[in-house]
């Protein structure tokens, strides 16, 4: 017995709408003909040194007893846009904030920090609660940019954050498959553990 679709034929969504939706993920997945899959990712740690990190990790540390971050904005601009400026100093890779990218009118709108060097492309999406369906949301998101993107790539890499809080997610072309990280990275304990993997995946050709 077929399900009944999720999505209305003839009605505009965008990557936002699968935030609010309250399906569940691997539902949603299934529309676009993907699966999804919760493991434990095993992403490769750079081995760069990171030293430099000590004092992102002391700003924010000091910082964040006197801003409030109840806000989406907030916490993009104190807690997640740092690191992704640091990465660039690491990476040299090109940045687009707000980047709006059309697939279809059920795969459009803005990606928050889209990342991009030779080698890989990185998504990642901000959010100020709710980590697991910003997790749906950016599935979408990388399910959008496998069609969008000219990389020939077979894995592309995305990260949703709530700013102290940081989840990956990687989409396999071939497997038709969003895989979504088990462990969580949390900011400031973890950022060396966490930026390690963003510049890894950023700065090699990971298959």
């Amino acid at each position: 017995m077929s399900k009944t679709s999720i999505l209305e034929p003839g009605k505009s969504y965008t990557f936002r709408s699968y935030f609010e939706m309250t399906y569940e993920p691997d539902d949603i997945l299934a529309e676009f003909g993907f699966s999804l899959q919760r493991s434990n990712l095993d992403l490769p740690k750079s081995n760069l040194n990171l030293d430099p990190l000590t004092e992102l990790k002391n700003t924010i540390q000091r910082r964040l007893p006197y801003v409030s971050l109840t806000s989406e904005a907030a916490r993009r601009e104190i807690l997640i846009a740092p690191i992704v400026l640091a990465l660039i100093d690491y990476t040299q890779a090109q940045l687009r904030i707000e980047y709006s990218i059309k697939v279809s009118e059920q795969l459009k709108g803005s990606l928050d920090y889209y990342l991009h060097t030779q080698h890989n492309l990185l998504v990642i999406e901000a959010k100020n609660a709710d980590l697991a369906r910003g997790f749906t949301q950016l599935a979408v998101e990388l399910i959008a940019l496998e069609q969008w993107t000219t990389s020939n790539e077979p894995l592309l890499y995305g990260a949703v954050s709530t700013g102290d809080v940081w989840q990956f997610g990687v989409l396999n072309r071939e497997k038709k498959q969003v895989q979504q990280d088990l462990n969580l990275y949390r900011v400031p304990a973890d950022l060396n553990d966490l930026f390690s993997r963003l510049v890894t995946i950023l700065n090699h050709n990971l298959k």
